[in-house]
Parts: C-alpha cells; structure tokens; sequence
C-alpha cells in the first residue's frame, strides 16, 4: 500500500487507536517511525513499541502499544492530541529560537534536524532548528 503522507498515517492509526481504546497498533515500519515512536516512548505517551517481520518478506511492521491511566472503567490515553505540523504539500522549517511550546511545555514538538530527530526541547538545547514534523501532547 502507497501512502503519500506515511507519518500523518502512523499519527492517525495512533489517534483512532486511542479514542477507541485499543491498547496494540500495527503499521508498515519505517527509521524515521521508529524515531518518532522512539521519542514518544521516552516521553512517556507510549507503554512500548517494537519491530517485526510482517506477512510479506522485507517489510517489517512496527507495533506500538499506547498507554493508559486510570482503572478499568475509566480509562483514558495518555496521549490527548495529535496533530501533523509539516506536511508533504507545505513543509514547515523553524530557527533554532523560534521553535514552539506545545501547550506552554505539557506537549511535546517532534523535529527532524540535521543532528536527528528529537523534541523542541532537546533541539533548542543543542541550538540547532529544523523541520516540525508533529506536535504531541
């Protein structure tokens, strides 16, 4: 399967997962989807993630397991939005000052740097700005 845009399909598999309360999703796998997911475990919205051989030779699928809080009944995802920043038909570049808060701090903005992908705050850090691929919160 072709998909234009494959960081706004693994975003949208996570979110749909989430408002349904599915805890397990699955999706074609990819370095920077591992990377994104890398950074979303570190920061604490995801339970765990990994990579496996899928159905066909050669395309590996990358499984991610979303995280909860609350008992059973009350439930709720960590994660409470999701929204692609840069898109294929507008790409969105920051300064290394100018990059944004998600939610004053709470969020998380996800960048692809020339060091790498990381968080807004890891970037500004190392004083490098990027791509905004996503912001998180």
């Amino acid at each position: 399967m072709s998909f234009s845009d494959p960081i706004a399909d693994m975003l949208t598999r996570i979110r749909n997962a989430a408002m349904i309360g599915q805890t397990l999703v699955a999706m074609p796998s990819s370095k920077m989807k591992v990377e994104i997911a890398r950074i979303l475990k570190e920061e604490g919205y995801l339970e765990k993630f990994e990579v496996v051989d899928g159905e066909r030779p050669g395309q590996p699928v990358l499984r991610v397991r979303i995280k909860y809080v609350g008992k059973r009944r009350q439930r709720q995802p960590v994660i409470t939005g999701l929204e692609r920043v840069s898109r294929p038909g507008r790409r969105v570049y920051t300064k290394k000052r100018d990059i944004p808060w998600v939610l004053s701090g709470i969020g998380v903005a996800i960048l692809s740097t020339p060091k790498g992908i990381m968080t807004g705050q890891k970037a500004r850090a190392m004083g490098v700005g990027g791509e905004i691929l996503c912001k998180v919160w």
